[in-house]
């Protein structure tokens, strides 16, 4: 029987309830987040949402509550700790505007295929509907771009609703799962079963693994390959299968090319490596594919950014398709061996029957080529360049435990091309969706999952303005994150297709002052010599320590200062805004359209 209450205000209201007590609907969210193993919760509370911050305070010993200073921030940060953790990752908000802010984390998990689990406060149910004060209907609005949602209007519900959104968010293929729960839910008591029987008649994530017909298909069409290509994907990294994997190539000697989602999923250092294919990916990789008679496309989803023209993407090849998800099989590119199964199992069984092909020739062929034609960049007497401080970071870091987030645009892909990452889940970007601004909240999720570990956000200014805020969780929260940020005064990834595409038409991508359009210097190698905004003296208003790097000489010293802080730290490194991300294949294209320099 559900009985509806008021606010308890007393002192006895930070009593926990005892076994078979009633307790109310916002106890049982929190009680139910610890069963469920949790233990940080990005959370901004408001009116919708005040009785389960409530009850967060009954629970300070066994669950951290991490006050964002925006809710899209708070999500991200969940995505960080999931996607550096492969555990679900925990956001809430109130209702409106609250839930609202959340949207953008929630379809950017959604693309990326990353647990997490956002709660939303919800006005009464006696006036939804009504267009009360902060009511929005947000089931309605995120129907489309979460794995499973609920709008809880029985308090006896909850726990049961809890045990499914955390069991949905990371079974199969990992997703959001949003609850959105009225006010007067959180307020009523029951006596709740966290036993509950789950009731999801229509989802059956029963793992499916590989038939034994199937793994020694693949092995015969390995066999009998010549110019064989493994496309790895981040289904790599999310089934754990990165040992497999790496296993696998040892035995084949068979070349490795990683979409973006895949980088660490193999050592990006291993001679095998052929690193990102893709629109910015490498020359060799896009070769070495464009050329291949077997493609072995392991956890991806043939994004566009990858293939450019599909019916040119691996033309010539015989195509193996592994993925846990039926629903990519066939979805983009037809496979002629489409396989659906656990990743992970399914390279262990393989590894157990394949023989290594007849390929010497060919991989002679793809590694001279990757020789040949490596990432590369040009170097000037003074300026700094992005590509030599990502560069630089990484020899300072690739031999401690380091996990790298990005925000979106050139930084992003420069990251992608130089910074060569050996382990999964130490690199943290927002590919799908490509959302701005979710460096630096990412950083502060993985850094309060692995506080042991060095955690940089590589971001552009641009994108940093977008989340900004978030430098006051770091200093409050006592979260030592750090930032590298390439300034350049400009939303550089439009900047470049304006000059490539738009006969370097400025519309509206410069971010200084109208009336200095100049500001930044002028012509290639040019030093920048105008500081907006001044993020140094930004960044020491949040407390941060920060420092402006305006030539190479300074660059390895403020690089070693950088990574010593023991504070949350911000490198202002100013950079030309005139460079480009090379190699770049045009959207839609094919290898013969690359573009070199």
């Amino acid at each position: 029987m559900t009985i509806t209450t008021q606010p308890q205000t007393t002192g006895a209201s930070l009593r926990l309830a005892k076994p078979g007590e009633p307790v109310t609907g916002a106890e049982i969210v929190v009680q139910s987040l610890v069963n469920h193993g949790v233990e940080v919760v990005f959370a901004y509370p408001g009116g919708a949402s005040m009785p389960i911050h409530q009850a967060f305070t009954r629970f300070r010993d066994k669950i951290r509550v991490i006050l964002p200073r925006h809710e899209q921030g708070g999500g991200f940060a969940a995505q960080g700790y999931a996607r550096s953790t492969g555990k679900v990752g925990v956001c809430m908000t109130t209702s409106g505007p609250g839930a609202t802010n959340v949207i953008t984390a929630l379809a950017d998990a959604k693309l990326d295929s990353v647990p997490i689990v956002a709660i939303t406060g919800q006005v009464g149910t006696s006036v939804i509907g009504t267009d009360a004060f902060q009511e929005t209907p947000t089931v309605e609005v995120c129907r489309s771009i979460t794995k499973h949602h609920y709008l809880v209007t029985d308090v006896n519900d909850l726990a049961r609703v809890f045990r499914e959104a955390f069991y949905i968010a990371q079974t199969g293929r990992p997703g959001p799962v949003l609850i959105d729960i009225p006010k007067n839910i959180q307020l009523a008591q029951t006596v709740p079963d966290y036993n509950a029987p789950m009731d999801l008649p229509g989802y059956r994530p029963v793992v499916r693994l590989a038939r034994p017909e199937e793994i020694r298909e693949i092995a015969q069409v390995i066999k009998k390959s010549r110019r064989p290509v493994v496309y790895a994907g981040g289904g790599v990294i999310t089934s754990g299968a990165s040992e497999a994997l790496r296993e696998f190539v040892e035995k084949t000697s068979i070349p490795v090319a990683m979409t973006a989602m895949g980088l660490g999923g193999f050592p990006g250092d291993h001679p095998l490596s052929l690193d990102m294919l893709g629109m910015h990916g490498s020359i060799y990789a896009n070769y070495a594919v464009a050329e291949c008679d077997l493609l072995l496309a392991f956890g991806v989803r043939f994004d566009d950014r990858v293939t450019g023209k599909v019916s040119e993407f691996a033309k010539h090849a015989t195509i193996v398709h592994i993925d846990v998800d039926p629903s990519e099989l066939n979805k983009v590119k037809p496979a002629h061996i489409a396989v659906v199964s656990d990743l992970k199992y399914a390279l262990e069984e393989l590894n157990k029957i394949v023989e290594p092909p007849d390929i010497s020739e060919w991989v002679t062929r793809v590694m001279e080529r990757k020789k040949a034609e490596p990432f590369s960049y040009r170097e000037y007497e003074d300026a700094i360049l992005p590509q030599q401080a990502i560069h630089e970071l990484w020899k300072l870091t690739k031999d401690q435990d380091t996990i790298i987030t990005t925000g979106v645009g050139q930084h992003q892909m420069w990251t992608a091309q130089f910074y060569k990452f050996r382990k999964p889940r130490t690199w943290i970007s927002s590919l799908g969706l490509g959302t701005m601004g979710f460096g630096l909240p990412a950083a502060i999720g993985a850094k309060v999952a692995h506080p042991d570990k060095i955690v940089i956000d590589i971001d552009g200014d641009g994108s940093l303005l977008m989340n900004i805020q978030e430098m006051a969780t770091a200093y409050c929260e006592k979260i030592p994150v750090k930032v590298l940020l390439l300034d350049n005064q400009h939303l550089g990834m439009v900047v470049q297709w304006e000059d490539r595409f738009h006969a370097r038409n400025r519309a509206h991508t410069y971010l200084g002052p109208i009336d200095q359009p100049e500001a930044v210097g002028r012509g290639e190698g040019k030093i920048p010599r105008y500081h907006y905004p001044d993020f140094v003296t930004i960044a020491k208003g949040f407390n941060w320590r920060a420092r402006h790097i305006r030539h190479k000489s300074e660059l390895i010293d403020g690089l070693k200062e950088m990574l010593a802080s023991e504070e949350p730290y911000l490198l202002d490194v100013l950079v030309p805004y005139q460079e480009h991300v090379l190699p770049m294949i045009p959207a839609g294209m094919t290898i013969k359209e690359l573009i070199r320099e």
